[in-house]
């Protein structure tokens, strides 16, 4: 499977890269730095190691300055580095094109916008270009030449504890191996879905895990292709479910870099967004996916004692509990446009025993959006049904709810009697949060509705 997966990309780089033009060495302008673009003569005979550093801070949030060691020393280059700020390190992964990651300047401002940071950009775009098995092999070379510039910049007052480093996909894991280097003593590592291929079976020492950094934390989205499916870090943010995030095309007419990557990238763009602090990506712990969407995990109170961790960066996420989790699988629900964030409202219905099998659809509606809909089976043998749905509305804000009996032809299902039928906002605090409405009764060809006039902060 890694072997198909790295054909892929090789056949999906060579026809894009066939008809587009040779890039340059360096792409900058007379004062501003930039990354590498690879030309297509040393795309084919394969990427070389080679590493530089882009510099950026609030004095220079535009416009990038390449540096070194020797910047530090050199009073002629007047480097912008503050040693006593905290510094982010951002490590691009691999690069199927050859080309400079386009991302990296809107995430490096978004991070120099929410603080004031030194931002080191890691540009290994030569050696992260041709074949993913050969770019694999550089990884570790990459890590430790990064080492020894922060050996550097420590003995020029850093503090170890102060760098945090942000990796995507495969850089990831050379985040990973640098924490690693320092004895997992490093501030903080953030993975931007870590890369999966020749990573998921990989003994720790060869990829992200929770001890390469003091915190380390992850955001999958593409879990089931180029990410990785396991919990890297102390904590895990599967945003719904890890994998198929909400637009990304799957049709046959999207572009063919847009349906390979557009999953895999969304860890980026969200987290991108959460730097913005417009709006909370919460996550909630939950053994899985399947029992988040269940309404099995209400709230944060067992594993964190109360405090939901956050994407973005508050400290650990604001995670409070100590020791830390290790592992631990969180799960959220995300739009498909930024900032990305929803309200998770939880539907209950509580009904009376059923004779035969049915099926039910939920919709909820708020003024001036979609409609939210699913579908719960129900069988004889249980009375109570949960179910989590992405809002883009709080709950104080939903108008209605319906409930239609779709399984009435299927399963020959008469009317449906409903104890109560209850909605909640996540993470719920306390029972009587709940809104509801008790004996419904739903008939076999009728749809139920019930309108709500809530006020915010007023249940």
């Amino acid at each position: 499977m890694a072997l198909l997966r790295s054909a892929v990309l090789s056949l999906l780089a060579i026809l894009v890269y066939a008809s587009s033009t040779a890039g340059n060495h360096t792409v900058s302008t007379a004062e501003c730095a930039d990354l590498s673009n690879t030309t297509w003569s040393e795309y084919r005979h394969g990427g070389k190691l080679e590493v530089q550093y882009l510099l950026l801070t609030r004095s220079n949030m535009d416009c990038a300055t390449v540096f070194s060691k020797e910047s530090l020393s050199d009073p002629q280059r007047r480097s912008p580095f503050n040693s006593s700020l905290p510094s982010k390190v951002i490590i691009h992964g691999f690069r199927a094109l050859g080309t400079k990651p386009s991302w990296v300047k809107t995430l490096a401002q978004g991070l120099l916008w929410a603080e004031d940071v030194n931002v080191l950009v890691v540009d290994w775009v030569y050696g992260a270009s041709f074949a993913y098995n050969r770019v694999v092999q550089n990884y570790k070379e990459v890590a430790v030449q990064i080492s020894v510039l922060i050996n550097e910049l420590i003995t020029h007052g850093s503090k170890l504890e102060s760098f945090h480093f942000i990796g995507v996909s495969l850089g990831a894991h050379v985040s990973g191996f640098v924490g690693t280097l320092f004895g997992g003593k490093i501030g903080r590592i953030t993975g931007l879905d870590p890369a999966g291929p020749m990573f998921k079976g990989a003994d720790v020492y060869d990829r992200l895990d929770p001890s390469d950094a003091l915190f380390v934390e992850a955001i999958h989205t593409d879990s089931d292709y180029f990410g990785i499916s396991i919990p890297v870090g102390h904590v895990d943010f599967f945003l719904n479910g890890g994998m198929d995030q909400a637009g990304c095309a799957r049709s046959q007419f999207a572009s063919m870099y847009g349906y390979f990557i557009c999953d895999h990238m969304r860890a980026v763009h969200v987290y991108i967004s959460a730097l913005n602090d417009s709006c909370p990506l919460t996550g909630f712990p939950c053994y899985s996916y399947d029992q988040f969407l269940n309404g099995r995990c209400v709230d944060c109170q067992e594993t964190f004692e109360g405090t939901c961790p956050r994407i973005g960066l508050l400290e650990r996420s604001g995670i409070t509990v100590s020791p830390l989790p290790y592992q631990e699988k969180v799960f959220l629900l995300t739009s498909a446009s930024a900032p990305f964030c929803v309200h998770h409202i939880l539907v209950e219905l509580e009904v009376s025993p059923l004779e035969k099998s049915a099926e039910v659809q939920v919709t909820l509606s708020s003024g001036g959006h979609p409609e939210m809909e699913r579908k719960l089976k129900m069988h004889t043998k249980e009375n109570v049904y949960k179910t989590v749905m992405a809002s883009p509305v709080p709950l104080c804000k939903i108008h209605s709810i319906q409930l239609k009996n779709t399984g009435s032809r299927f399963y020959r299902q008469g009317d449906i009697r409903f104890q109560s039928v209850c909605i909640s906002e996540l993470p719920r605090k306390r029972e009587t949060d709940a809104v509801c409405v008790n004996t419904v009764y739903l008939g076999r060809s009728f749809p139920w509705s019930h309108d709500f006039v809530l006020l915010c902060g007023s249940y």
